[in-house]
């Protein structure tokens, strides 16, 4: 069944099954491409411009040629979700998905009338296709597990450019995937053995009422990330950004995740072993309904309730979207 949704596509609203991008796009022959995801709490979009201006440094950086100013940008972001509102329901959030490419190579002109440009994309569905999965995991918490693929250092790409050549993430999922137990998700570690991040989220834990995450070297410096600090700060909570080795996170009174779609996620085990109590600890649970407070959204409310939906969905139909596992 069609989503009846549409999809920005270099300047064009097609329907979403139809958008695609060349077989000779740099974006598949390199994996050379920027990209954002952003949320909405209340169908409001939530650090729109600071996704934004984070993806034009990646331009910036890899010299794309982008033709779109960053004001138009967020007005095609704007259109997208006003195009495809009727086809959200309710309760839904908006996801967007911004993804833009050196476009086809140039040894390709002659196919495209010499012709080449950025392929710039953006797609919008529901957020709780990325969320409903997790809510048993405020109850359960997350096992972060280390994998032998170490995150790749700065010197070689630089994991501040949120980029999609991606494969030692991939590489560390498919390792961690294989590990006994449930909720078991990759935290890896850079190549002098300490914490970096997750392969899509950002690592805090707390030490007497201190709260810690890896310097911002070999990491992608998340929007999440900084807006749990910039919380964390104004209730006069002390906050370290330094290197952390795993026998800190064993130590460790408590700890969390952090990203777009679930904002902040408890994990309770590092390596299977339990963090703290092993459950959500206290200053995770306040910087959570204090997140949630800001935004007029109760976070892990509202991710219960897309899980319950989506259960409900699975019961009484065939495979979705929403069921396919984190990966």
């Amino acid at each position: 069944m069609k989503s009846g949704r549409l999809v920005y596509l270099n300047g064009e609203f097609v329907p979403e099954i139809e958008a695609k991008i060349s077989i000779f796009d740099s974006a598949l022959m390199f994996g050379d491409m920027v990209f954002e995801m952003t949320r909405s709490f209340n169908k409001v979009q939530f650090k729109l411009e600071e996704h934004i201006d984070r993806l034009y440094t990646g331009i910036k950086i890899l010299r794309i040629p982008m033709k779109l100013t960053k004001a138009e940008l967020k007005t095609a972001c704007l259109e997208t979700i006003e195009m495809n509102e009727p086809f959200f329901g309710e309760k839904d959030e908006h996801r967007l998905m911004i993804n833009v490419s050196r476009g086809p190579l140039g040894i390709y002109s002659s196919v495209f009338d010499g012709q080449i440009e950025p392929t710039v994309v953006i797609a919008d569905f529901p957020l709780k296709w990325t969320v409903a999965a997790m809510a048993s995991l405020y109850d359960q918490g997350i096992n972060s597990v280390i994998p032998s693929q170490r995150a790749i250092p700065a010197t070689l790409l630089d994991p501040k450019i949120k980029n999609r050549s991606r494969m030692w993430y991939q590489m560390a999922n498919i390792e961690v995937a294989q590990v006994a137990g449930l909720n078991n998700w990759a935290l890896l570690i850079d190549p002098d053995g300490f914490i970096a991040e997750g392969t899509g989220d950002n690592f805090f834990m707390v030490k007497d009422d201190v709260l810690i995450t890896p310097e911002g070297r070999n990491i992608l410096r998340g929007i999440s990330r900084d807006y749990v600090i910039e919380l964390a700060r104004e209730q006069g909570i002390e906050v370290h950004e330094r290197n952390i080795e795993p026998y800190d996170v064993y130590c460790a009174d408590e700890a969390f995740l952090t990203a777009t779609p679930f904002c902040i996620l408890p994990t309770t085990h590092l390596n299977g072993l339990p963090i703290g109590q092993g459950k959500m600890g206290p200053m995770t649970r306040t910087l959570l309904s204090l997140w949630s407070g800001k935004v007029g959204v109760d976070i892990e409310k509202q991710i219960r309730e897309y899980g319950a939906e989506v259960n409900k969905l699975a019961e009484n139909s065939a495979p979705t979207p929403y069921q396919f596992k984190r990966s």
